[in-house]
């Protein structure tokens, strides 16, 4: 395409050099830019992609895109919002591939990569080829990649649409973030359906305060939500009400024993998995699934509701929730034949956390002993409220690191244990170091107890002050069983 067709796209851009370049790509990342590409300097959390101009203009660029005002040395456009402009302008130049893809958007604090997974293996069932993008990994078809953000970057995440369209896929299923929605990486699209899965404490070091947080939360439903889809919301959430009067197209609640469109019975929970009635816009269904817990249930009514709004097939879609036996690092239970279990799970919030320990004390362990931590560089509010969970619904806590990031590891901890002073007293533990942490957690456990590793779930890594180094807490403990297993005591 040419500069001056793509710059047609964006109303009230402003054009300064020649409109016939030929482009080829875009880009917000210097060193990404080549021959024929556009350059588009967004203002980052941590940078300012103005500062890198003449780097995008040495690899070739043939053109930058700015709010600032235009600077000698080649064809620039000034625009009002850069993001904006990356999320439209890398649509025109990859020929818009979402438009060949049914798009299902989740959002919501907690339940969204579970959320995702079975939506994807519903479709799946019912004979579609599927991207999905989101915390854990991408996957395009049958390909696999880590993932690097849960929403990536609007050029990035049109990449990712156009090699889903190359690989035949014909939906697509992604998480949501509110910081992509705030940050504007999923400008323009469509969604076919959006699922609120429910909005708790988290991320205010970005957004300030709830209210802001949810109006990210709410652009899915009220903009990007199109007027002939589906949204499928949360009843119980306090927010309900307000995001269904907001939300486009038709709206369907989901609820557990309470009064919704997808209205779930006779709820019964195992360890072997879980079972209910539901009943739905097109009748009643028996739902079950070898996920664990009370909360998989509203998951489960999430997905479930979803893949009904795209029409897909009944049985299918039971099939489909049926054949997910877990999620990396969610309520993922870690054995090497010992007589307690463990189960390692992402849960890093207040209310993620009180329902992880929630349900595994439904399941009647005769102990919880639970370790976690808190991030650094992240949400500081929630670490007393994490500390006073642990502290109620466990017998014994082992306080270690999160991912510190810059913070000292002691300070973070001691923010958690002021939430500890109050109420039930459980046994406290504090051990800095993640790995001995878990090791302090296995040894005091006995036969029939359960210990949660809670805070980190799938990750590989653990951010430290001046470096990421492999952690992985599935691994550690595995490793450390196998020690236990050694020394006679498994």
């Amino acid at each position: 395409m040419t500069l001056g067709e793509l710059i047609a796209r964006l109303p009230g851009a402003r054009l300064t050099g020649d409109a016939s370049l030929s482009v080829a790509s875009v880009t917000h990342d210097s060193r990404h830019a080549g021959p024929d590409s556009i350059f588009v300097a967004i203002v980052g959390l941590a940078t300012d992609g103005n500062l890198y101009v003449e780097a995008a203009r040495r690899k070739g660029a043939v053109a930058v895109v700015s709010e600032e005002p235009p600077r000698p040395g080649g064809a620039w456009v000034q625009v009002e919002d850069a993001r904006v402009a990356l999320a439209t302008l890398a649509a025109a130049v990859l020929g818009d591939p979402a438009q060949h893809l049914t798009l299902v958007g989740v959002t919501g604090t907690n339940g969204k990569t579970t959320t995702t997974h079975l939506i994807d293996a519903a479709l799946r069932a019912a004979g579609h080829k599927v991207g999905l993008i989101g915390t854990i990994q991408y996957r395009v078809g049958d390909r696999l990649a880590e993932a690097v953000r849960t929403t990536p970057e609007s050029s990035d995440l049109q990449q990712l649409f156009r090699e889903m369209v190359q690989a035949g896929c014909d939906h697509g299923v992604m998480e949501v973030s509110s910081h992509s929605l705030a940050l504007k990486r999923v400008h323009g699209l469509g969604f076919r359906v959006a699922v609120f899965t429910n909005l708790t404490r988290d991320h205010l070091d970005f957004h300030g305060d709830m209210d802001r947080y949810f109006e990210a939360k709410r652009t899915l439903f009220d903009t990007l939500l199109r007027a002939d889809g589906h949204a499928v919301i949360n009843a119980a959430d306090d927010r309900a009400a307000e995001l269904r009067a907001v939300s486009r197209g038709v709206v369907w609640t989901f609820g557990v024993e309470r009064e919704a469109d997808l209205r779930a019975s006779e709820v019964s929970l195992s360890l072997g998995g879980t079972r209910f009635r539901v009943q739905t816009p097109v009748g009643e269904l028996v739902v079950e699934s070898p996920l664990l817990g009370r909360f998989n249930v509203e998951n489960l009514l999430a997905a479930l509701g979803a893949s009904l709004a795209l029409g897909l097939p009944a049985a299918a879609v039971l099939r489909g929730l049926q054949s997910v036996t877990g999620v990396p690092g969610r309520l993922e239970r870690v054995s090497a034949g010992q007589d307690f279990t463990v189960i390692v799970d992402y849960a890093h919030t207040d209310d993620a956390l009180k329902n992880l320990l929630e349900t595994v004390r439904e399941l009647k362990p005769r102990r919880i002993i639970t370790v976690f931590g808190c991030g650094g560089d992240r949400d500081r509010s929630k670490r007393p409220l994490m500390g006073a969970v642990a502290s109620r619904l466990s017998e014994a806590v082992v306080v270690t690191s999160d991912n510190p990031r810059s913070e000292p590891p002691e300070s973070i901890i001691e923010e958690i244990l002021r939430g500890m002073n109050g109420g039930r007293k459980a046994e406290r533990h504090v051990v800095v170091d993640r790995r001995d942490a878990i090791a302090k957690a296995l040894d005091m456990a006995g036969t029939g107890d359960a210990v949660v590793i809670a805070g980190k779930g799938h990750e590989t890594y653990q951010v430290l002050r001046d470096r990421t180094v492999p952690f992985d807490d599935r691994q550690v403990v595995r490793d450390l069983l196998a020690r236990l297993a050694r020394s006679g005591r498994a």
